[in-house]
Parts: C-alpha cells; sequence; structure tokens
C-alpha cells in the first residue's frame, strides 16, 4: 500500500492570552508527534480523555495550524498551505465529529445537509446534487425519503450514519473519525463500525479512528497508536501491540478491556495510580514517569526516543520496555 498520509515531529501548542491577573501560559496538546497511513488502512488513535487525540485528529486536517513539524499528504508538504490553498484539498480530506446532534444544522433539512458539500465545493447541478442526495442516503443505510426530514427526527445512530453520508459526499481518501462511535449505544455502535469498514472497502478510503474504547480500536484498525500527555508512547502494527504490548501505559489500557468469556477471565487488572499531569507543565523525562509503577531515575530525567523493536512493525518510547 501506498503512504496517504505522513507527520513528522508535529507540535501544536496553544498561547493563553496575558492579562493583568494572568501571567500566560502554553498548553503542550500536541509534542512532536510523527506517524503515517497508508490509502485504505485504518490506524486506530487511544487513549486516556484530554492526552491529545482529537486535537492531533483536527490538526492532520489543517483544522488546527501547527506550532512546529510537518504534514504531508500524497507526498506534498500541506503545513503552511493557506485557506484558499486547502480549499480544493478539503474534497480529499474529511471528519465525523463525536456528536452527531451538534454537527448536525437543527433547521436544515437531511436534503440541505448533504448537499452543502457539493454547494460549497460547485459540483453538479441541481437535480445531479439530488440525485446523490439519495444515493448517499442508501449507501449509508438510510431511506431516501429521510432526504425532506430534519435531524430531530432521527435517533443518534441514524443521524450518526447522516454525517457519514456527509464525509464522503465528495469521496474522499482520508476520513477523521472523531470519538465517532463512544456517543452511540454498544449495539448502534457495532453497526456504525460495521458501515466504517464497508464503504472503507468500496471507497478504499483510508481512517483514522479515534476512541477510548481499545475493544473498539482493535475490530477496525491496521494501525494503533497510543497517546499519552502529547506524545505517542507505543505505535505499530495492531496484532502486534495487542498481543505483545511493551508500554506500561499501554498494558494498563488494555488490562481495562472486559472480558466476556469466563474461560479468559481471571488477568490482573492494572489501576494507575494519581492523575495524568497538566499539559501546561508537563514532567520532565517520560511523560508518564509520574504514574508509571516500575519508573527509574533514567525515567524522572531523559525522555525516551521511539524504538524499532525486531519484528520491524512495533515501535515504543520507553527505557525499560525490554
Amino acid at each position: 500500500m501506498s503512504e496517504l498520509l505522513r507527520v513528522d515531529d508535529l507540535k501544536l501548542h496553544f498561547n493563553s492570552g496575558k492579562g493583568i491577573f494572568n501571567k500566560g501560559y502554553v498548553v503542550h496538546a500536541v509534542d512532536g508527534v510523527s506517524l503515517s497511513v497508508n490509502k485504505g488502512e485504518t490506524l486506530g488513535l487511544v487513549g486516556e480523555s484530554g492526552c491529545g487525540k482529537s486535537t492531533l485528529g483536527r490538526s492532520l486536517l489543517k483544522l488546527f495550524e501547527p506550532t512546529a513539524g510537518r504534514i504531508f499528504f500524497e507526498g506534498k508538504d500541506i503545513t503552511h498551505l493557506a485557506h484558499k490553498e486547502m480549499r480544493s484539498l478539503r474534497q480529499e480530506m474529511q471528519i465525523i465529529f463525536q456528536d452527531p446532534t451538534e454537527s448536525l444544522n437543527p433547521r436544515h433539512t437531511i436534503e440541505m445537509i448533504l448537499e452543502e458539500p457539493f454547494v460549497i465545493h460547485d459540483v453538479g447541478t441541481k437535480e445531479e446534487r439530488k440525485l446523490w442526495v439519495e444515493e448517499l442516503l442508501i449507501k449509508v443505510g438510510l431511506p431516501p425519503s429521510a432526504a425532506t426530514r430534519y435531524p430531530h427526527e432521527f435517533s443518534g445512530g441514524q443521524k450518526q450514519r447522516i454525517g457519514i453520508a456527509r464525509a464522503i459526499a465528495l469521496k474522499p481518501k482520508l476520513i477523521v473519525c472523531d470519538e465517532s462511535v463512544s456517543a452511540l449505544d454498544v449495539s448502534v455502535q457495532a453497526q456504525i463500525v460495521n458501515l466504517l469498514l464497508d464503504l472503507q472497502k468500496e471507497m478504499n478510503l483510508a481512517l483514522i479512528f479515534i476512541a477510548h474504547d481499545l475493544s473498539v480500536v482493535k475490530h477496525i484498525s491496521d494501525k494503533v497508536a497510543v497517546m499519552y500527555l502529547g506524545k505517542i508512547v507505543e505505535y505499530g502494527d495492531s496484532e502486534a501491540l495487542y498481543h505483545s504490548p511493551k508500554h506500561p501505559y499501554t498494558k494498563a489500557l488494555l488490562s481495562a478491556i472486559p472480558v466476556s468469556h469466563p474461560k479468559f477471565r481471571g488477568k490482573e487488572r492494572i489501576i494507575l495510580k494519581g492523575d495524568v499531569p497538566s499539559p501546561i507543565n508537563p514532567p520532565k523525562g517520560c511523560r508518564f514517569s509520574t504514574r508509571c509503577p516500575k519508573a527509574e531515575e533514567a525515567c524522572f530525567r531523559d525522555e525516551p526516543k521511539r524504538q524499532l523493536l525486531d519484528n520491524n512493525a512495533h515501535e515504543v518510547a520507553c527505557h525499560l520496555y525490554k
């Protein structure tokens, strides 16, 4: 598979404004991330709330302007493209938001919502757009009659199907799924994940699937990146990472996955002590050192670099992974 997206040492820092009673501070939301996504591939991006997953996902689409680092799309450096230059590229990269209710305009019919991408990019005639809207609704499992209805008339899962239809309208190559199933019931989550997999196969889509539920990520992902406090601590082939996790943070996340079959229960749950440190003042050395049960002196002093393991499909940023 050929590479579609590559990110080199991406950083995104938010500066708070200084005031009379405020000295100002810097939030290290994303702090040196490198990864790649191939065409037709799914990258799962996991971690606790506040670790920078959603910020990274939106940075990749240039919805936030990076502080440092470089973003390449199909080999082209898009890091510093102006808004006008990014406009045509928006057809190639789309996003599905977490809350379908918030992302759909309640005053617009579904037809108006799904026509909007075609209108913005001046694609097709009015008759063609109407036909395309019907095709999109069928593709995501909704009847064409849904076009005349409003968002409030649909369930959460149906609204997310509409959000997916809007994202695929212009036949993009990359879609960022920003916690796109976390607000849905478990049974509906499975339906939406299966829909995404079907569309991926049909359209050769690359997906960046952001979630905190590792069991869902395992089902859908080819590669997985584990984030902690703005950095990727473990990265690689999904099967290798799930079967042989190396970073203590990844092990703790995996231990929290519920096991349904009694035969496989009994594994010890790893409970992490303390809270995630503030991204305003991240710890020196390893970001995870303040909560790691095995941290040594070097962990508090030196920042670990990502090391490639023997199978070449797995990387970990940990001094003690051996």
